[in-house]
């Protein structure tokens, strides 16, 4: 496929004003066309589902409208269905996904799949293998243009070659689902991703259990950003890290004097987050006396600072998180059963570096490139990739981070990472 030239532009005084309308439950993806369409003298307006496309095709009466490969409310094959017999005469574009149905047609042709291309090629890298737009603006398996240095030596890409690669372990399932914050194409990231948006646009409380290090916050931090509430704060507490004695005020907030040390009162975490997200991280590790206050908040939506009596309405969405099998905890008695059935309407588990092992070298890139904001970027050879695709990973993702992190400090201005710098002994979990 030939790489898309930049449109040539009519002037501005012949140019009459142009509207492209872009629906997406992503934020980034809609900011990204944005800009790019901008540039090229559309006005751009912005929907975050199939309801708003409606609603703003209606009073803006677009020339174009670009439709993610998901959409949180409609099923998007009867909605593009529905779309063209309203609207015949608007250009109706669709970025990626196996049901794409339409592509361009219209005289802005050129200028909507330059502006899809171009919002692929700025995305982050743990989208770079994900299927780009062919000339025809249907998804193809031709893998996007890598941006920046490459990561892996020649050495390493070889072997990568002769083991199954991170897409063929994907094949079956539809990496369009794939979110930016969770690097990996094995079926079982790509779940995650999945539940993610699912669940995204509800106020349903989600549970994240998964091991430690294997990226629970950062499924918190997708389901926020998804979310409707995507503008009001995510406030996060760690339940294990604060005093048992300290928690109840910090989440609650409490008046003045309300215990020694109190010289003045504060809202809580929760107070915090209103319109927002809390996340509970670690919430297994909360105290029972803690717990039934925890759950009349969730019962009433109302909560009471330590030391007063006046109860404050508070609207936040919960998302928890935890290492332990809560389940487990509940026959127990070590976790309240009735506030895990609050907190567990929506499980999504996410799995152990060694459940997706596939997608070391992958992640192997993602971190080194995030290293290299800060410094210079460095590569690794094919013995270090072997040493690492040999360990365990007790720790997951979070301990692969670190084993690169400190490989890169011994490494010092060397360009290249060798199997003398990858040591899991020192590595901080």
């Amino acid at each position: 496929m030939q790489p898309f030239a930049v449109p040539i532009l009519p002037s501005a005084a012949h140019m009459r004003p142009r509207t492209a309308l872009v629906a997406s439950a992503d934020s980034s993806f809609r900011q990204r066309l944005n800009e790019i369409l901008t540039g090229l003298r559309w006005q751009v307006r912005e929907a975050s589902s199939g309801a708003e496309v409606w609603t703003e095709a209606e009073a803006a009466a677009p020339e174009a409208v670009i439709v993610d490969s998901w959409l949180p409310d409609l099923d998007r094959i009867e909605f593009l269905k529905d779309f063209r017999d309203f609207f015949p005469e608007v250009d109706l574009v669709t970025a990626g996904g196996s049901s794409s149905l339409e592509s361009p047609r219209g005289p802005h042709r050129q200028e909507l799949l330059y502006a899809l291309r171009r919002s692929q090629d700025t995305d982050s890298a743990s989208w770079n293998t994900a299927p780009a737009l062919n000339e025809e603006g249907n998804g193809s398996a031709t893998p996007r243009k890598e941006k920046g240095p490459i990561l892996i030596s020649p050495l390493a890409a070889q072997a990568q070659r002769k083991a199954p690669s991170a897409l063929d372990c994907a094949r079956g399932s539809d990496s369009s689902e794939r979110l930016p914050e969770l690097v990996g194409n094995a079926p079982c990231m790509l779940e995650v991703s999945r539940r993610i948006r699912l669940v995204a646009q509800r106020s349903t409380p989600v549970l994240i259990e998964g091991p430690t290090g294997s990226g629970k916050e950062l499924v918190a931090e997708a389901l926020h950003r998804l979310s409707t509430r995507c503008r009001k704060p995510l406030v996060a507490i760690n339940c294990a890290a604060i005093p048992e004695a300290l928690l109840e005020a910090e989440l609650f907030g409490h008046t003045r004097g309300a215990f020694t040390g109190a010289v003045q009162g504060r809202i809580g975490r929760i107070e915090s987050a209103d319109g927002g997200t809390l996340f509970l991280d670690e919430i297994g590790e909360m105290p029972l006396a803690l717990q039934s206050k925890l759950l009349r908040f969730v019962e009433s939506g109302e909560l009471q600072r330590v030391g007063d009596n006046e109860t404050v309405k508070v609207d936040v969405r919960l998302v928890a998180a935890t290492h332990q099998p809560l389940a487990e905890q509940t026959q127990s008695g070590n976790f309240r059963a009735d506030l895990y059935y609050r907190l567990a309407v929506f499980l999504i588990r996410t799995p152990s570096l060694a459940e997706h092992a596939s997608d070391l070298t992958l992640l192997v890139e993602h971190f080194l490139e995030k290293m290299g904001r800060d410094a210079p970027v460095k590569r690794i050879d094919a013995a270090a990739l072997a040493k690492l695709a040999a360990h365990s990973w007790p720790g997951n993702v979070r301990e692969l981070e670190h084993v690169l992190e400190r490989a890169a400090i011994l490494a010092g201005d060397a360009p290249l990472l060798t199997s003398q710098e990858i040591d899991f002994g020192l590595a901080i979990h």
